[in-house]
């Protein structure tokens, strides 16, 4: 049955990514820390490719308390910048990079877009509500034992009046930047994912 295996592996297109030093040149990693990332991207997924249902998986593992798919979706949808439904290592780096080593700036505007789920630029109160419940789902009975069913809900109000300046219903980068550089309140709240990646 090995040698099958080996057969199918021969015939799996995979994804073999770009140049390791064209990802060093993009990204704040060494090209001895990309290899250790490629071994272990390798490892979860073999093609060289993960789609959604893999990402979720190997997601949960990280949150044994609560429910984390909501979340992973959202969080897929950010590092599939392509928009077509697969992570390649190299979304994956660039995503961690940001994450990890960005500056503060690249940070909140990675962040944005996670929260603008529909990709249009601005982010309404429905999407912050949809991330922030996803991320209580996540956490878990544990984290927050005494949790209200509304609780992200009141969480969203009180962001979203802080948030949007200008009273239109809708936050932008620029707002969503102000806002976070000025109160670290959110900026606490929303770093969370930063344990969370």
């Amino acid at each position: 049955s090995d040698k099958i295996e080996d057969e199918l592996e021969m015939t799996t297109v995979c994804h073999r990514p770009e140049g390791l030093e064209q990802l060093e040149a993009q990204t704040n990693f060494s090209k001895r820390e990309l290899q250790v990332l490629y071994r272990g991207f390798k490892n979860e997924c073999p093609s060289g490719v993960v789609n959604e249902e893999a990402f979720k998986q190997i997601y949960a593992q990280f949150f044994p308390h609560g429910d984390a798919s909501m979340y992973a979706h959202y969080l897929f949808n950010a590092f599939d910048t392509a928009q077509n439904g697969s992570v390649k290592f190299e979304d994956f780096v660039m995503a961690l990079s940001i994450l990890l080593r960005g500056t503060a700036h690249e940070k909140l505007r990675w962040t944005f877009n996670l929260y603008d789920i529909n990709k249009d630029g601005y982010i309404n109160k429905e999407e912050m509500t949809d991330i922030v419940k996803a991320i209580y789902d996540m956490m878990g009975k544990y984290t927050y034992p005494v949790l209200k069913e509304d609780a992200p809900r009141q969480h969203v109000e009180v962001f979203f009046q802080k948030m949007d300046k200008n009273k239109d219903g809708v936050v932008t980068l620029d707002e969503f930047i102000e806002s976070c550089q000025e109160d670290d309140n959110i900026m606490r709240s929303l770093q969370l994912f930063e344990n969370v990646m």
